[in-house]
């Protein structure tokens, strides 16, 4: 199956879904968004790599910044923060450059490696697109974590893959139906900027009249 340019998915968004779909939801179905410490940092972070009119020719390394990707099989489309070229026997030939040439994305984070699958299947699906594209195949890239300031190299292999395909296709069929899924409350909900939005201590007590309730009488404890 093959996407039209009008149903493309937000690239970006495989992060976001991995790390939970009703995360991806809130933001990609109902448009819905929170600002926090960790989002602004990382926005600014994407400013500066995105910025197209940066393209670095060093040695037998050319770095091109914010290019735009896109693939009809994932039905995925987005910028990739930085894509390095580097010439060998290996590579494929790149317009408008002599030499053969092989492909490795690195994307840029603000925090520090995690232990979910979410960092390494946003990388993995830009190689994706970039192998889709450029006919070629692409065995790693990297995450640029800037608390620890250095580089995670991510290999892609078949599980990750599978990752970012899986992830994808449920991604479509959820936009399809419009659907949100249902709270799942976990240690990392502490951290993401959509708590309030989300409310995940739902979970807990099923119903939205229970979970005001609830505060209600933890107000008037403290009164």
């Amino acid at each position: 199956m093959e996407f039209d340019d009008e149903d493309y998915l937000q690239l970006s968004g495989i992060q976001h879904f991995v790390f939970c779909p009703r995360q991806w939801a809130l933001i990609h179905i109902e448009g819905q968004w929170a600002e926090n410490e960790r989002t602004v940092d990382g926005e600014l972070l994407h400013d500066r790599t995105h910025d197209t009119s940066i393209r670095d020719h060093r040695g037998d390394t050319i770095t091109v910044r914010g290019m735009y990707i896109h693939s009809r099989t994932l039905g995925l489309s987005g910028q990739c923060d930085v894509v390095e070229f580097h010439k060998s026997r290996d590579g494929i030939a790149v317009h408008g450059e002599s030499g053969r040439w092989t492909l490795f994305p690195v994307e840029y984070k603000r925090g520090h490696k995690k232990p979910d699958a979410c960092d390494n299947a946003q990388v993995c699906a830009q190689a994706m697109c970039l192998e889709e594209m450029y006919c070629c195949s692409i065995s790693r890239g990297a995450i640029y974590y800037g608390e620890q300031k250095r580089r995670a190299e991510v290999e892609f292999d078949d599980e990750i893959r599978t990752v970012v395909r899986q992830a994808a296709e449920k991604m479509h069929e959820l936009v399809a139906r419009g659907h949100t899924p249902i709270v799942k409350f976990r240690r990392a909900c502490d951290s993401c900027s959509l708590k309030e939005l989300c409310v995940p201590e739902l979970e807990k007590t099923n119903t939205v009249a229970a979970y005001m309730n609830d505060l209600i009488q933890q107000n008037e404890v403290k009164l």
